[in-house]
């Protein structure tokens, strides 16, 4: 046992001895409504930045800094490690939370947490609170179990204010303090596992694109016995570019849109093929009655590695009841492509937009107009870094640790982009944690398996994957 590691059972009685301060704290924090989407708790986020920069000083942290923002503020925290040579690791996180009201559906105050069993009730339990705070505890125990009095790895920490509100300025704090951010690897402490009995690493989340098109046929709405028939019809035309999105094999058909796409290999689809899925109970989950998709893919496959165009609105004239025969002014569609690793969304937005120029008829004028994209991010299962995660959370659990993949977007992306550093994604919550409901709640058991999994992490890093200068 070298001074990176220490007994398991060393460690897990350090996290026992100390774990109804640590749940303390966590309520504390808590009752703090950090609500970044609402204007009138502005300030509560303001003094959630300021408790968790008390709480990162208190743990140990030798430079915590509050980052102000033209939105929410961020906590920056850096711990270095003894060793110049060992590699340097990011956590990210946010301390704010979704919107929550008693009404809502909550069997107790939101903002009041109590501990029902083994769960603890509160917003933000489980996304992202509890998840940040439990690297304050692996730190300690981290320490106190091997006689360091600094982490194995360059430690920092980075907990953003406005990830429930869209991150709106987060792209440009990584970029302005993009030095002080630098990493050899991510770890993103704001996600899931597949199950309690069924612990998992997620290697990579999807992109994502957004357009809104716009066609205009007459200056008017006109009559569509007069003129129907002898004019185009925009609303047509978007039915038409909509039909046109997907072949019969569910492929989408734009020109190039597959260009560099990174496909599964055949060891990632067989160890995703080994994850218990129920395929009728996601439908139940879903509220949908038929899978569809891509031909040759399974559904993980489909939501977590197959790049997507998705209709999101649509519409076009008339839509009171009863019948206006007309040939309506103008239309729209909303689309939205969930990008995979290898895609670059500024190469889909121009095959996009080629696209519907070929596709729009003579004498309907257009608009297309893009939303700021996300990337997507992808870990090799074989990258040192994500190996210890893997390695350290199999300790902790005392199991094989399986892999998953995200099929939504989320600031990750632009911590790889910016930095160019690996993101790997260590987190503990479950599918009924209910994350954005009414009652969410963390399973505590699992959060103080993510206290022990960092408590291995930080050893298992420095040991297995030197910093190459």
């Amino acid at each position: 046992m070298t001074m990176s590691q220490a007994p398991d059972s060393a460690v897990r009685t350090y996290i026992e001895q100390h774990r109804a301060a640590f749940l303390d704290d966590l309520a504390e924090w808590l009752r703090i409504p950090s609500v970044s989407a609402q204007p009138d708790h502005a300030a509560d986020v303001r003094r959630s930045a300021d408790w968790l920069a008390a709480k990162l000083r208190e743990t140990g942290f030798p430079t915590v800094e509050v980052w102000a923002t033209p939105g929410a503020p961020a906590v920056f925290a850096e711990w270095p490690a003894d060793d110049p040579a060992a590699p340097t690791v990011l956590v990210y996180g946010h301390h704010d939370v979704q919107p929550a009201a008693r009404e809502d559906g909550w069997d107790s105050d939101p903002f009041e947490p109590v501990v029902r069993g083994n769960r603890l009730h509160a917003r933000g339990a489980a996304d992202d609170k509890g998840q940040v705070f439990f690297h304050t505890l692996g730190v300690r125990a981290h320490l106190a179990t091997t006689g360091r009095t600094a982490p194995a790895v360059h430690l920092k920490m980075l907990v953003e204010g406005e990830e429930e509100s869209g991150s709106v300025h987060f792209r440009s704090l990584v970029e302005e303090h993009a030095d002080r951010l630098a990493a050899d690897a991510v770890i993103v402490s704001d996600t899931g596992m597949w199950a309690g009995d069924t612990p998992t690493v997620c290697t990579g989340m999807r992109g994502l694109a957004e357009c809104e098109i716009q066609f205009h046929g007459p200056d008017q709405d006109i009559h569509s016995g007069s003129f129907g028939g002898a004019v185009p019809n925009p609303a047509t035309a978007v039915a038409r570019l909509v039909a046109a999105l997907h072949d019969e094999h569910a492929r989408v058909t734009i020109p190039g849109f597959y260009d560099g796409v990174t496909e599964p290999t055949d060891r990632e689809r067989a160890l995703l093929a080994e994850l218990p899925f129920d395929e009728e109970q996601w439908l139940r989950t879903a509220k949908s009655y038929a899978t569809h998709g891509e031909a040759g893919h399974t559904t993980l496959e489909r939501v977590w590695t197959r790049p997507t165009a998705e209709v999101n609105g649509i519409g076009g004239g008339y839509q009171g009841p009863g019948s206006k025969t007309i040939v309506p002014a103008s239309a729209m569609v909303k689309l939205s492509f969930r990008l995979v690793a290898g895609q670059d969304p500024d190469h889909i937005e121009k095959i996009v937009r080629d696209w519907t120029a070929t596709r729009v008829p003579a004498g309907i004028r257009y608009a297309i107009t893009f939303a700021a994209a996300t990337r997507p991010c992808l870990t090799p299962l074989d990258h040192p870094a994500l190996q210890s995660v893997v390695r350290a959370m199999s300790r902790a659990f005392d199991k094989r640790v399986r892999y998953t993949r995200e099929g939504g977007s989320g600031p990750a992306a632009d911590l790889q982009d910016v930095l160019g550093a690996p993101v790997l994604f260590l987190g503990i919550s479950v599918p009924s944690d209910g994350w954005h409901a009414p009652n969410e709640k963390v399973e505590i058991d699992l959060l103080l398996k993510g206290v022990e999994t960092t408590a291995y992490l930080w050893g298992d890093l420095a040991e297995s994957w030197r910093h190459e200068s």
